[in-house]
């Protein structure tokens, strides 16, 4: 199949709203995300979104149910992509459709869906090439694939991003086969050093800390992953806290307490004011977040105290297991 060129164009035009639901995703603040596209898909003005935007809020959205291992309801989700596959926010679709394809194992399909995302036209600023490139790894054409990664590679450096040059450093990481996989996902980790991007910072350092678990450096492997273990359950990313868990239990380390699994016997709406008890939010500043009152948040307060058996908030830091 020959690879498609790369996609040409002005950047696409969106909503600001998803704007910000975007650069959410990007930094790896998948709850605050979901929670923001949720309340735009519920919105009124939602049904006057046009193409592009509404091929974003739906990519947007099965980003983040892939992330959280919701495989289910992101291919529910893919169902509203079938219509906008062709005219604005093609690409968006077709890319999202590659992601899902991916999720279920389908390679083949989802290497076609990869590369008509690039071939769109409006596709440039979606990481077609990263995901065409490991669909070819796990179709076995390793070579072809490892050539798309370094015009990933490539067009990351034109546009100087340190996230995009980081991410496709990490692609070439799995397609080489040249030996120097660590130093790529060394690299990669200091260039996002100071970034915002902590969903990748985090996938990134699983993968290294799982080449360093083969070649011995176990320390340096086991730092790497308590940070992104406190990353992925913060965020819950169970795909993610899943890998993490495994190379823990293979160094000998006991996974964290989970603050989902601690969490787990609250209300959503509990659930929202004790995350952001979490985060260090006075009463007051979680009831304007939340858009409730003080009063209610106490309410919040006293009912996650009482059912998770604690008496204030460092307590509950220490139940829930959370690093500093």
């Amino acid at each position: 199949m020959p690879i498609a060129p790369p996609g040409v164009g002005t950047p696409p035009r969106l909503d600001p709203r998803l704007h910000d639901v975007r650069l959410l995703v990007r930094q790896g603040k998948i709850r605050a995300a979901s929670d923001a596209l949720a309340l735009l898909d519920g919105a009124a003005s939602a049904v006057t979104f046009d193409r592009l935007d509404r091929a974003e809020l739906v990519a947007l959205t099965i980003d983040c149910l892939l992330a959280r291992g919701e495989t289910l309801r992101a291919i529910a989700w893919g169902e509203q992509l079938t219509d906008l596959v062709v005219g604005p926010g093609a690409a968006t679709a077709l890319h999202a459709r590659g992601e899902l394809a991916s999720a279920q194992d389908q390679h083949e399909r989802a290497l076609e869906l990869h590369l008509a995302s690039g071939a769109a036209g409006d596709g440039d600023h979606l990481p077609w090439r990263s995901g065409a490139a490991l669909a070819l790894v796990r179709c076995g054409r390793r070579r072809e694939a490892d050539d798309l990664a370094q015009s990933e590679h490539a067009a990351a450096l034109e546009r100087g991003d340190p996230h995009d040059i980081a991410r496709s450093l990490r692609t070439l990481a799995t397609t080489a086969a040249d030996g120097r996989a660590t130093g790529r996902l060394t690299e990669a980790r200091a260039l996002l050093a100071g970034t915002d991007s902590r969903r990748l910072a985090a996938q990134i350092d699983t993968d290294l800390a799982g080449l360093l678990v083969l070649s011995g450096e176990l320390e340096r492997a086991t730092v790497l992953l308590r940070e992104a273990e406190s990353y992925a359950a913060r965020e819950d990313l169970w795909p993610l806290q899943s890998r993490v868990r495994r190379l823990l239990e293979r160094l000998g380390e006991t996974p964290l307490r989970l603050e989902s699994e601690a969490l787990a016997v609250l209300t959503n709406a509990e659930r929202r004011v004790a995350v952001l008890a979490l985060d260090g939010l006075s009463n007051r500043a979680i009831a304007e977040q939340l858009v409730v009152s003080v009063k209610a948040v106490e309410g919040h307060l006293s009912k996650i105290y009482r059912k998770l058996g604690v008496t204030s908030r460092r307590s509950l830091v220490a139940t829930v297991g959370r690093l500093a």
